[in-house]
């Protein structure tokens, strides 16, 4: 087909006036009609020729198309994101041309105006699903759908397909458009149950975003024969025995998917780092169901009642998970380091374990911080100097990294507590001490090495990169740094932004009200991590190279890494590995990145129902928060225990709020201001579980 559309975009370059389908596939000597018109039928759905109603073809300049996607959907209107970045554009209803929401789209009639740019739509290039999920809002004899995602009205459900359903009932449904109009409606085909359930909710939103929750029998039937596998003399040929040393695991408590492990020593020049990893790519074999699976699904998912696995539990939880006291295959990055933390060396071994310890970050931390007992201290006497050693050195690597500029932001994560019923009765923030951090630091380390590994050979690989942050939302930051009373200067020069200029924003807001807000905005400032074939760097960290190469359980990426680092060692002829490996890594660094935004999507959706669902328990208290964002209609205020709420400024009684249109509302009766980091005492007004809206107002018995 790639060559047909070759030919015939070579005809129009050197005849560019219209001819009939007919007359074109006479001239050209085209036997294949079926081939012929799929690709005329493809053209045109890339925007590169017209058909008109004759039949007759023109060429299309492609300046004149923009490729976006409809990220929003209203009643008479929509917006279209263009792929190569840029402000959304305004579509009109009748300029849609039957374009829904998430199809990718070519515009034409880009026009710039007063009130923002706008397009009409040329054609559809990729369909997105037509089935969605939503809330049923049932009375007075009508039924409508209340779309989940940036549909922004209710559609009309029709009658027969909403019988036995209640108000208020989750649901999935089929979108149909009327013939020669505009209107939609909605056919419910599944029903999850109440939508004041988070849990509910969570399942409607697996579908939403097109995840996976079962495994194809074939996949588990793969899985069961793997799993059953003992640990043959073969597998052991050629690896690096590592059973004698005492290397141990860390992992949350209830972490069942352990799939690093680590022994650190030190040395005359500094330290040795042996980061010890699950060898996924033994198990799951290139071209298998098990591993066409793994890529589709392309990483883990995580809710707060569940988890929703790339591998089937016999891999993830089983045969491939380092459980102490069993022997294991694993991937090891032996790394040797100076006293500075400088790589001085390292190399790449398929090895043997047998975890010493499976060891738990909160134990760790009572081992650093000298209130673990006896019994702890018992268990962790194996890997005691390892462990003292293994903080040594992430300490001294956490320092380089602050001094090479490294950004260190205060994300915020939640922590969830459902009861036996499944519903959230707690939310507080995800707490991490130093254990965690010291294994995040040497998972860093690892990686880097890969990374660096693979562009000295020269290899195909999946990089993990973070680029430079858009100049537009640079200028932003800006804006908001300055309005805050922080030196932004170092962000208003000429040329690239450092990730040293970040760090040095975070460092002037430590310590303020403002250093959560401030670290929020760096982090939507920047631009978002993916996976690439190019070793283009991460930002983020503020180094040339790097990959993710320590979570195969999880991530289909690391996989793929140690697949083609797998046939490095076993051969150094480059063109061999170009051929086999090339357009495998494209794939994987492709899909993988979708993958990971549709996991977090669903993720963050998931948690803001939960959220909602604590919070309906808590209707009418009050509490102090922190403002932590201003928008024109109010302010956003969060909670100490994670939860953000919305405060409308019409809820001030009495008060009249302008926006500044940066990060304060100023009421002009009284000069009172709701600006960002500012503390603010909310009562919950209301909290709505299907949607994760949770809305506050000013607490009026709370003293100014």
């Amino acid at each position: 087909m790639e060559d047909l559309k070759i030919k015939i975009l070579e005809h129009f370059q050197h005849y560019p006036e219209s001819i009939t389908s007919r007359g074109l596939m006479k001239k050209l000597k085209i036997k294949n009609k079926k081939g012929f018109y799929n690709a005329l039928n493809q053209l045109k759905c890339e925007g590169a020729v017209s058909v008109s109603k004759k039949h007759r073809i023109r060429p299309v300049e492609k300046k004149k198309t923009i490729k976006a996607k409809i990220v929003s959907l209203s009643k008479g209107f929509a917006f279209a994101r263009p792929e190569d970045g840029g402000e959304d554009l305004f579509i009109h209803v009748n300029h849609l041309n039957k374009a829904f929401i998430g199809d990718t789209v070519l515009l034409k009639n880009v026009k710039e105006s007063a009130k923002g740019p706008s397009a009409d739509v040329h054609s559809i290039s990729e369909k997105s699903s037509r089935t969605i999920t939503g809330t049923l809002s049932c009375g007075a004899g009508l039924c409508e759908l209340i779309p989940d995602g940036a549909i922004r009205y209710r559609l009309p459900v029709e009658k027969n397909s909403a019988k036995h359903l209640k108000d208020g009932d989750k649901v999935q449904a089929e979108i149909h458009r009327t013939p020669k109009t505009s209107r939609l409606s909605a056919r419910i085909v599944k029903a999850y149950g109440s939508s004041g359930s988070a849990k509910i909710c969570a399942d409607a939103i697996i579908d939403q975003y097109g995840i996976k929750s079962r495994f194809p029998e074939e996949v588990l039937e793969e899985a069961r024969k793997i799993s059953g596998q003992a640990i043959t003399e073969q597998d052991l040929k050629g690896r690096l025995d590592l059973r004698k040393t005492n290397i141990c695991t860390i992992d949350g408590a209830d972490a069942k998917d352990l799939d690093d492990a680590i022994f650190v020593s030190r040395t005359k020049k500094g330290y040795k780092l042996g980061v010890h990893i699950a060898d996924v790519s033994h198990y799951v074999k290139e071209g298998s169901a098990l591993d066409t699976e793994a890529l589709e699904r392309g990483t883990s998912v995580y809710f707060a009642d569940r988890v929703i696995p790339m591998l089937p539990k016999e891999l993830s939880n089983g045969v491939c998970s380092l459980n102490a006291g069993e022997d294991k295959l694993t991937f090891s990055a032996i790394i040797e380091l100076d006293k500075t933390g400088t790589i001085l060396s390292y190399q790449f071994k398929k090895s043997v374990i047998n975890s010493k310890v499976r060891g738990v970050y909160s134990e760790v931390n009572q081992l650093f911080n000298k209130t673990a007992d006896a019994e702890l201290r018992k268990k962790y006497a194996p890997v005691i100097r390892s462990l003292n050693a293994a903080r040594e050195l992430a300490n001294i690597l956490k320092a380089r990294s602050i001094k090479n500029g490294t950004v260190d932001l205060e994300s915020t994560e939640s922590k969830f507590t459902l009861n036996e019923e499944g519903i959230c009765i707690g939310v507080e923030p995800r707490e991490t001490g130093e254990a965690e951090q010291m294994i995040e630091q040497l998972m860093i380390t690892a990686n880097q090495a890969a990374a660096k590994f693979a562009k000295e050979n020269g290899i195909p690989f999946v990089y993990r990169v973070h680029e430079q942050p858009d100049p537009e939302r640079v200028a932003a930051l800006a804006d908001l740094v300055g309005a805050l009373g922080l030196n932004a200067q170092r962000l208003k020069k000429d040329g690239e932004i450092r990730t040293a200029d970040f760090a040095d924003i975070m460092r002037q807001a430590s310590g303020t009200p403002a250093q959560k807000v401030i670290s929020h905005q760096l982090l939507r400032t920047m631009a978002k991590a993916r996976y690439d074939t190019a070793p283009i760097g991460h930002f983020g960290l503020a180094l040339a190279d790097y990959c993710h190469f320590t979570s195969p359980i999880r991530r289909y990426p690391d996989t793929a890494i140690h697949r083609i680092l797998s046939a490095m060692l076993k051969t150094k002829d480059k063109k061999e590995l170009v051929r086999r490996y090339e357009a495998f890594a494209k794939v994987a660094a492709s899909e993988s990145s979708a993958a990971e935004v549709r996991a977090m999507q669903a993720e963050r959706s998931a948690e803001s129902c939960y959220m909602a669902e604590y919070m309906t328990q808590h209707i009418g208290e009050c509490y102090d928060g922190i403002i932590s964002g201003v928008t024109q209609r109010g302010v956003f205020v969060e909670l100490p225990n994670s939860v953000e709420g919305f405060v409308p400024v019409d809820s001030f009684e009495g008060a009249k709020f302008h926006f500044d249109g940066v990060i304060t509302q100023v009421d002009e009766n009284t000069g009172r201001r709701l600006t960002i980091g500012q503390p603010l005492s909310v009562q919950v007004a209301a909290a709505d579980v299907a949607s994760g809206r949770i809305d506050f107002v000013p607490n009026i018995g709370a003293t100014e």
